[in-house]
Formats: C-alpha cells, sequence, structure tokens
C-alpha cells in the first residue's frame, strides 16, 4: 500500500512540473537568434578587422570600444581587404524569410585611398551577401574617399532566401576593395597613408550597420522552403506543457485503474 501511495505521490509531483515548467521553456527565447520579433542582424569585431562576427544581440561586450574596425595601410601601398563577417554561433532552428519582403543591409564606412588609373589594380567597394558558403545577392559601390559613407542596400528575397538552414546556411557578409593610395609630391606635405574602417552597430559616429531580415514564423501560411514544406510546429492550440499534461496525466489514471483491479481482486 505505501508503494501505491509513493507511486501516485511521483506522479502528482511530474504533473506539477509539466505545468509550471514546461511552459517557461517553451517562452524562453536567445536573443542571438533570429524571430519575428528580433529580426535585425548587428555586426560586431576587433579594432583592426581582424575578426568581425555577427549575430541578432544589439549587446556585445567584447567589439571594439571605439565602435569601429580598420586597416591602415602605408604610403604607396594598395588599400586591399578582403574579409567576412559570419555569425558567431549557429542557428538553432531554420529562419524563414517572408518571399514577398525585402533583406535591407545598412553599412558605415570610412576609406582613404587614391583612385583608379589604368595602371594599377582596382575594385571598387563589392558587398556579397552570402547564405553559408553560397553567395545569394552582391552590389558595388562606389565610395567617396576621406569621409564616412553610409551605404543602403535592399535585396527583394528571391527563391534561394525564403528557408536558410541551421548549421550550415547562417548569413555572412563580405567586404572586397582594392584601390591604390596617392602618390605624388603633396605626400610629403600630407599623409598619404591608406584606411578601411568598418563601423560596428554600436558606434559614437552616428553611422548605421545592421541587417534587417524580413523574418516569418515556419507556420506562416506565406512560408516556403524551396523544394522542402515548412515543417509541422505541432500546435495544438492548447497552451505550452499542456500536450504533456494529458500525457502525463493519462499515466495517472491508467496507474489509479490498475490499482482498484488490484484490490478488487
Amino acid at each position: 500500500m505505501v508503494g501505491k501511495k509513493f507511486s501516485a505521490f511521483t506522479l502528482l509531483i511530474v504533473m506539477l512540473i509539466a505545468i509550471t515548467g514546461a511552459p517557461a521553456a517553451a517562452q524562453a527565447t536567445d536573443a542571438k537568434q533570429p524571430s519575428v520579433d528580433n529580426p535585425h542582424m548587428h555586426v560586431w569585431g576587433t579594432d583592426n578587422i581582424g575578426q568581425c562576427w555577427t549575430h541578432f544581440d544589439r549587446n556585445e561586450t567584447t567589439s571594439a570600444v571605439d565602435g569601429y574596425g580598420q586597416k591602415e595601410f602605408a604610403d604607396n601601398q594598395q588599400v586591399d581587404v578582403n574579409f567576412n563577417c559570419a555569425m558567431s554561433e549557429s542557428f538553432k532552428s531554420d529562419m524563414y524569410l517572408n518571399p514577398n519582403g525585402t533583406i535591407r543591409v545598412d553599412i558605415g564606412i570610412y576609406i582613404q585611398s587614391g583612385d583608379c588609373t589604368d595602371t594599377a589594380e582596382c575594385q571598387e567597394l563589392r558587398i556579397s551577401l552570402m547564405k553559408g558558403s553560397m553567395i545569394v545577392a552582391q552590389q558595388e559601390f562606389a565610395t567617396n574617399t576621406y569621409s564616412d559613407e553610409q551605404i543602403i542596400w535592399e535585396i527583394p528575397v528571391a527563391d534561394n532566401m525564403t528557408r536558410w538552414n541551421k548549421s550550415f546556411e547562417e548569413p555572412q557578409l563580405q567586404f572586397e576593395y582594392s584601390k591604390p593610395n596617392p602618390a605624388d609630391i603633396t605626400c610629403v606635405v600630407f599623409d598619404c597613408s591608406g584606411m578601411f574602417r568598418l563601423y560596428y552597430s554600436e558606434n559614437s559616429d552616428g553611422l548605421n550597420t545592421e541587417i534587417l531580415f524580413p523574418v516569418i514564423n515556419a507556420s506562416d501560411p506565406i512560408a516556403v522552403g524551396g523544394d522542402d514544406a515548412p515543417p509541422s510546429t505541432g500546435d495544438s492550440g492548447l497552451l505550452p506543457g499542456f500536450g504533456l499534461l494529458a500525457g502525463v496525466g493519462s499515466l495517472a489514471v491508467g496507474a489509479v485503474a490498475a490499482s482498484r483491479q488490484h484490490r478488487e481482486a
């Protein structure tokens, strides 16, 4: 009899945990992950752009304290950069975008370099949006030198951008730029060193650097995933945790019924 009472008490405890614990777990969110309410991807990095990373949390304590990273180049040296800013961690679930939406890329930069010539290698600022290792959008921007530049790039969502699989299709940005430094008599008086500066999402210079994705839920009727349909969310209309509660409740009823049958026998 004591054993049966203990079993019933144990089932009661499990049911209480299901009621109180499951809803809390279901409501937990990760600020570094994308969601309908958290669609802005922010850009961070070190002061020399040796490392550049992204996530969806506006707060970052390890990024450069000046709010930007920059590479410097000596006089007569080619101002040449080619680097990526990738997610600091993998997605925990696939990201779905509105197929009728637009991705907006805001980037703040500052460049010191010369102009293109017939004899010098030249590459205007080229920014690529990548889905894992695949480039899904690319654009070149003519930029002014020796002044801050605010770039705004709007990308209509294409068929290959509607679903971003976790673990290997996280978004990243690639930056490419190559121009010569000035090399004339004025460099005797003026500083002709080159520089490429990328402003990060938190800076005091008033430049915006972030990427806005038109995120939707996988259960949204307009969500598409290329060849794969959106996975079922298993939403039964009940509050989180009540599915588990119903299952545990069934076990409890079965245990009580079995106990009664044993006593009647």
